[in-house]
C-alpha cells in the first residue's frame, strides 16, 4: 500500500505530490496527459504563489508582475501589489517546472486514469491501486468529485473562458483588466515578445468575436498568434465537500467561482499544502476547515465581482468606482496577494 495517490498531474496535483514526498510519504501521480499539459489558463501567478513555488523549490521562469490595471475605454486604474511581486508564466513551463521538481523528490508517475473508487477503514482502492489517501486534482469537471456524490448545481450565471497568445512585446508589467458589458479580457505578459489574452463572458461566442468587445485591444488583430484558442467553463463548481472519508479535493476540483480575480494557481497551491500537512497529521476531515479559511477572501470577492458583471451596468461601473475610490481599489489588489 502507498501513501497518497493523486489523480491529475496539473498545477494542483503536482504540488500535492512534492508536499507529500517531502512529508516521507509514498506518492504517486496518475494522469493521462503526455507533459507538459496546457490548459485555458490566465497564466497569471500572484506573489503569494511565487512565494509558494519557491518554497517547493520549483524554479521557474517568466514575466514580473507588478500589480494590476483596470481599463473600460479612456478610463484606467492601477495598483501595484504590496511586499512582493507576481509572475507571468505559460501554463505550460510551470507544468514542466512543477513535474521536475516532483520527480526530484521521488514522486512516481503513471500514466491512465484512476478507477472506481471502494474506500475502507484502512485505505482507498482506486483501480488497479491501493493507498492510505487519495487526492483528487482532476480538474474543474472532476469526474471524482461527481463519482463520490459531492457536485451541487450551478444556481448563478454561467460564464466561460477562452484564450490565446500573441508575438508581442509586453507594453505592461501589471496585469490589464479590461472591462465591457460583454465580458472582460485579462492580459498578461508571460515572456519576452509574448503576451496572453483570456476572455471570460456569460457569452457563447468566438474569440475573434469576444476581443472586438474589447476596442483598447483592437492592436492585437495585427499581432501573429502564438498559439491556438483553448477553452474552459462553465467556470462556476458548487461542491458539497472537500472531503469524503480518505478522499480530499484539491484544485479546481475542490469547486471553482470564477477566474475574475486570477488567482487559481495561488490557491492550488495553498491547498495543496494545506491537504498534505492534515494527511501527515492523520487529520483528513481537518481539510475542509482549512480550505474554507483558505479560500474565503477569494470566494467573498469573486463571488461580489461576478454579480457586478451579470448586468452591463454593473461592468460598466466597476473601473469608475475604482478610479473614485483608488485606496479601496489598493486594497482588492493587496488582497489579491
Amino acid at each position: 500500500m502507498i501513501d497518497v495517490l493523486v489523480a491529475g498531474g496539473g498545477p494542483a496535483g503536482l504540488a500535492t505530490a512534492v508536499h507529500a514526498a517531502l512529508a516521507g510519504l509514498e506518492t504517486v501521480v496518475v494522469e493521462p496527459r503526455a507533459t507538459p499539459v496546457d490548459k485555458a489558463c490566465g497564466e497569471g501567478v500572484m506573489p503569494s504563489g511565487v512565494t509558494a513555488l519557491r518554497a517547493l523549490g520549483v524554479d521557474v521562469a517568466g514575466h514580473p508582475l507588478r500589480g494590476i490595471r483596470y481599463v473600460a475605454g479612456p478610463r484606467r486604474v492601477a495598483a501595484d501589489f504590496r511586499g512582493g511581486t507576481g509572475l507571468g508564466v505559460r501554463r505550460t513551463v510551470l507544468h514542466a517546472a512543477l513535474h521536475r521538481r516532483a520527480t526530484e523528490a521521488g514522486v512516481r508517475f503513471v500514466p491512465g486514469r484512476v478507477g472506481t473508487v471502494v474506500q475502507d477503514a484502512d485505505g482507498v482502492t482506486a483501480g488497479e491501486w491501493r493507498a492510505r489517501w487519495l487526492v483528487a486534482a482532476d480538474g474543474l469537471h472532476s469526474p471524482l468529485r461527481r463519482a463520490l456524490g459531492l457536485d451541487l448545481p450551478a444556481r448563478h450565471i454561467v460564464r466561460y473562458g477562452l484564450r490565446r497568445h500573441f508575438h508581442i512585446s509586453p507594453w505592461s508589467e501589471h496585469v490589464e483588466v479590461h472591462w465591457s458589458p460583454h465580458g472582460e479580457a485579462y492580459v498578461t505578459p508571460v515572456g519576452e515578445g509574448l503576451v496572453g489574452v483570456a476572455v471570460l463572458s456569460r457569452e457563447r461566442r468566438g474569440y475573434d468575436a469576444h476581443l472586438a468587445a474589447h476596442p483598447a485591444l483592437a492592436f492585437l488583430s495585427r499581432a501573429a498568434p502564438a498559439s491556438a484558442v483553448r477553452g474552459a467553463g462553465p467556470l462556476l463548481q458548487r461542491t458539497r465537500a472537500r472531503t469524503a472519508g480518505r478522499v480530499l479535493l484539491v484544485g479546481d476540483a475542490a469547486g471553482y467561482v470564477d477566474a475574475l480575480t486570477g488567482e487559481g494557481v495561488a490557491l492550488a497551491l495553498a491547498t495543496a499544502e494545506a491537504a498534505v500537512r492534515c494527511l501527515a497529521a492523520g487529520r483528513p476531515e481537518a481539510y475542509e476547515t482549512a480550505w474554507r479559511r483558505l479560500t474565503r477572501r477569494h470566494r467573498l470577492l469573486t463571488h461580489a465581482l461576478v454579480r457586478a458583471c451579470r448586468h452591463p451596468a454593473g461592468s460598466g461601473l466597476v473601473v469608475p468606482a475604482a478610479r473614485a475610490l483608488p485606496r479601496a481599489f489598493a486594497g482588492v489588489v493587496h488582497a489579491l496577494q
